[in-house]
């Protein structure tokens, strides 16, 4: 018996919805199987060295949670947005991350400037923000839902300006990125410097994006300070690193503040006698075994230090979400409090919060360039 056109439509309508029926069983069968956080990154733009050395590490933290049975028997994911190193688009990030992924945590960004709007953002709307690699201090005055695992300025300034100053330099000049990050630095390295007995005799914040800054070297080298302490994001760095050697300007000393982000993009002749300081990365047997694992799966070793907060990042949300079994943001917070009271042991070492949800007591190295790598001094 053949079938009339009217019940030849219906039954493929019919056929249709049963199949779009199975697909969203599958789906949210699929979704109840898996626990998803975000993470915003600098992978494209000016931090892209960064911003993949970062997703590494979280990439390998999910791996290590998911091979020990994941959380609440399910399969952790972390939903990876690129912010192409602008804040705009890191805003639409978390939204999205927000708004459509439904996800409790978000880790990031890199950039301070960055940072903050999208953390401001987060905090708003009650979702729980974890920073491991923004340091300044006004991360601190974002709010309830925002955790960090990396020391801010204070701490860091403070670390590089007593190294400098140990070293019998008395006289600098200071170049950094003219945002939230930069300024602080340069206010707060001055302040710390200038304590000890030290003179910061010329400040120069730079525009980013710049195809050169000659002009600002030059500011700069006519105060003749005795080193040059900046700090700068990879292919800015690069640019700076590159015409200061032009310009005869590495007869002084040249000092970095955050290196591992200030040379990552530089050539190793450029670097080479290069000095300063970072996040402390990689410590005891933890920190060992996730060096050695990095470099069996990328054939590598990091290139940054943030690689290794944000691997904590990821092992210490899932360790939230299992204290808490839950997902919703307040039950995991409550999680994290008790966790970063007690100490939670990471690969870049004990990570304890204050009372502002920041880190306590965070580690720093003073590292040196030289044989075509960074190594301590």
């Amino acid at each position: 018996m053949s079938l009339s056109p009217v019940s030849k439509s219906r039954r493929f309508h019919l056929t249709a919805a049963a199949c779009l029926l199975t697909l969203a069983a599958t789906g949210a069968a699929h979704a109840q199987e898996t626990i998803n956080i975000g993470a915003v990154l600098s992978l494209t733009g000016a931090n892209a060295t960064v911003g993949e050395d970062v997703r590494r590490g979280v990439m390998l933290g999910v791996e290590h949670v998911n091979a020990k049975g994941g959380v609440l028997g399910k399969k952790l994911n972390v939903i990876v947005e690129d912010s192409g190193g602008n804040p705009t688009t890191a805003l639409s990030a978390a939204r999205k991350l927000t708004t459509v992924d439904k996800v409790p945590v978000v880790m990031g960004e890199y950039s301070s400037g960055i940072t903050l709007p999208m953390a401001q953002y987060l905090v708003k709307e009650g979702v729980i923000h974890l920073n491991i690699a923004s340091t300044s201090v006004k991360v601190r005055d974002l709010g309830a839902t925002s955790y960090s695992l990396v020391g801010l300025e204070n701490f860091g300034n403070k670390f590089s300006a007593e190294d400098l100053y140990a070293m019998g330099i008395r006289k600098v000049a200071m170049i950094a990125p003219n945002n939230a990050y930069g300024q602080g630095v340069v206010e707060g390295y001055k302040k710390e410097f200038e304590k000890l007995g030290g003179k910061v005799v010329t400040e120069v914040l730079y525009t980013a994006g710049q195809s050169t800054y000659r002009r600002e070297l030059q500011q700069m080298s006519r105060s003749n300070p005795e080193a040059y302490v900046y700090t700068a994001y990879g292919q800015e760095s690069a640019v700076i690193n590159r015409e200061g050697e032009e310009l005869g300007l590495r007869k002084a000393r040249w000092y970095a503040i955050l290196m591992t982000m200030s040379l990552s993009d530089t050539p190793a002749a450029t670097s080479t006698g290069q000095i300063g300081m970072e996040l402390g990365s990689l410590r005891g047997d933890l920190g060992k075994a996730y060096k050695e694992a990095f470099a069996a799966k990328h054939k590598e070793g990091p290139k940054t230090s943030y690689t290794g907060y944000a691997y904590d990042a990821v092992l210490l949300t899932a360790a939230a979400i299992e204290k808490s079994k839950s997902t919703k943001p307040a039950d995991v917070q409550a999680a994290l409090r008790d966790l970063g009271t007690a100490g939670f042991p990471g690969v870049t070492g004990t990570i304890k919060f204050d009372g502002d949800r920041q880190r306590v007591d965070p580690p720093y190295d003073k590292l040196k360039f030289e044989n075509g790598k960074l190594a301590p001094r």
